[in-house]
């Protein structure tokens, strides 16, 4: 059976209490941290990039930081997704893509365009969103996934037009808000953000060992059953590369459970 690569990560790697031999070692330079957390993942959300613009020698610094086979994803500025028209952020796209993000070359993975919890669905505006999203930049493809969080998007109309566009609809499990795992790109997003603290590893064994199950299913190019869908037939049979980020929830557990979950995917 062909299965593409699964990679697993947690969002950031600068969070304090990560620090102490939680995640990190005692006395681990705080400066050698993302050299440390992509060594035990096999990739990072990079969140920072929400909230703020950084040179494209940060990117590359980045880079070269990290082994090979490393991947970030990158989630998009806020600028281009919090907005009343998203059909009118053609400007915010253009800046957020050109501020040096193809520095990271392969380790490029997916960006991440996710939209406040009271975005409803606009079919015409969210269509004209979608095709401002560039498929390359100097030359460097670029792959996009959209997280949604408004029950309005939980719709076949919306479903198609990620299809088409070729962009990724995350799969969000959270207990805040809905969750879409229709697949819709030749790639899956998941972001797992209902850990518990409770657990050490954020997640009983058992979930940990469902999610794990769940991953190789979309990797072997196959929908999970017991997931909530829109659309009842399934994507076209084929291995995609699948991103699975520990997220939000506990956070203290994040890294943790992301170690857990690549353990179980090695056995």
């Amino acid at each position: 059976m062909t299965v593409a690569p699964i990679r697993v990560g947690i969002g950031g790697w600068t969070y304090e209490p990560w620090r102490g031999g939680v995640f990190f070692p005692e006395k681990w330079p705080h400066k050698r941290e993302l050299d440390y957390a992509s060594r035990q993942l096999t990739a990072i959300e990079i969140n920072g990039t929400y909230y703020s613009g950084f040179k494209p020698a940060t990117f590359a610094g980045w880079r070269d930081t990290v082994p090979d086979g490393f991947v970030f994803a990158v989630k998009a500025s806020r600028y281009c997704t919090n907005r009343k028209v998203l059909a009118d952020a053609g400007e915010s796209i253009a800046r957020f893509v050109g501020q040096g993000i193809v520095e990271l070359g392969d380790r490029l993975g997916p960006i991440l365009w996710q939209f406040m919890a009271t975005k409803r669905f606009d079919p015409d505006d969210f269509d004209a969103f979608l095709k401002l999203l560039p498929t390359k930049h100097d030359g460097v493809a670029l792959r996009h996934a959209v997280q949604v969080r408004h029950d309005s998007f939980a719709v076949p109309e919306f479903v198609a037009m990620a299809r088409k566009a070729g962009v990724a609809i995350v799969y969000a499990a959270s207990a805040e808000y809905p969750a879409i795992a229709d697949v819709t790109a030749d790639f899956v997003y998941a972001r797992l953000e209902d850990a518990e603290e409770r657990h050490p590893h954020g997640y009983a064994p058992a979930t940990l060992a469902d999610w794990a199950g769940r991953m190789r299913e979309w990797a072997a190019g196959r929908a999970p059953d017991g997931l909530p869908y829109v659309v009842a037939a399934p994507p076209e049979a084929r291995p995609r590369e699948t991103f699975v980020f520990v997220i939000n929830g506990a956070k203290v557990r994040a890294p943790a459970a992301a170690v857990a979950l690549i353990e179980r995917l090695s056995a």
